[in-house]
């Protein structure tokens, strides 16, 4: 069960050190990806890099460097590249949605198509020690890239189903996991909303009380080594109340 979160909008913090590794193609960096129904920022604090996207508009680069502020919505095709020591503060809509699983990354379409196949291509076994989740990670990265080449090479081509055809694919993938996603979305940022509504409409009747509840928060850090997400290695922080 979610619970309520004085957090900013319902949104989710995270430490992310992109990945320094090159992936077959000679690019150091994530698992490319795409959310189904969160939308992501970047808030970059250190390195450079670069932001490879895929959406409607077709393939584009946007650089990242300390004190850039990028976002993008569910559905963009995105890939963290690392240039040099990049690091970036990720928020994240929807807290513990994306945890849940709006997440699909661009693996060949014969893997998408078999769920079992793509949960296995995904997964980092949780109880391996350090060398053997950092291989699985890079493993599921690469194959990511090998699927979102593809994807490149048709949308450039001006193939404008290949996008349609992920789109697609991704939801069947996510579908299994999404029934829940409903009661998140109305736990983290509904919530918020709503609790704003209210304030904003006492002020204008002139009353206080909720003022009365006013408090400081400390996210706490995740213990432990940094995890490894898909773009990199992961500090999450404690956002409930």
């Amino acid at each position: 069960m979610i619970s309520p979160s004085s957090f900013p909008g319902g949104t989710s913090v995270t430490d992310l050190a992109v990945y320094a590794d090159a992936a077959p193609d000679g690019v150091c960096g994530g698992t490319p990806h795409m959310h189904l129904a969160s939308t992501e920022a970047y808030v970059v604090t250190g390195g450079s890099g670069e932001l490879q996207t895929i959406d409607a508009a077709g393939f584009r680069r946007t650089p990242l460097a300390a004190g850039a502020v990028v976002w993008f919505t569910p559905g963009t095709i995105h890939r963290a590249v690392n240039h040099g020591g990049l690091a970036v503060v990720v928020i994240m809509s929807n807290a513990g949605l994306p945890e849940a699983g709006d997440a699909v990354m661009t693996f060949p379409a014969d893997v998408l198509a078999d769920p079992a196949r793509y949960a296995e291509a995904a997964r980092i076994p949780p109880d391996a020690d350090e060398n053997e989740r950092a291989a699985a990670a890079s493993r599921r990265r690469d194959l990511a890239v090998a699927g979102f080449a593809v994807l490149r090479e048709r949308v450039d081509g001006g193939d404008a189903s290949a996008l349609t055809e992920f789109h697609g694919a991704a939801a069947r993938i996510a579908s299994a996991r999404a029934s829940g996603w409903s009661d998140i979305v109305r736990a983290r940022p509904l919530h918020s909303a709503e609790r704003a509504l209210e304030a904003a409409r006492a002020v204008a009747a002139g009353e206080s009380a909720h003022l009365a509840d006013a408090a400081v928060h400390v996210a706490e850090p995740g213990a432990g080594p940094r995890a490894f997400g898909m773009c990199g290695r992961l500090r999450t922080y404690d956002v409930a109340d």
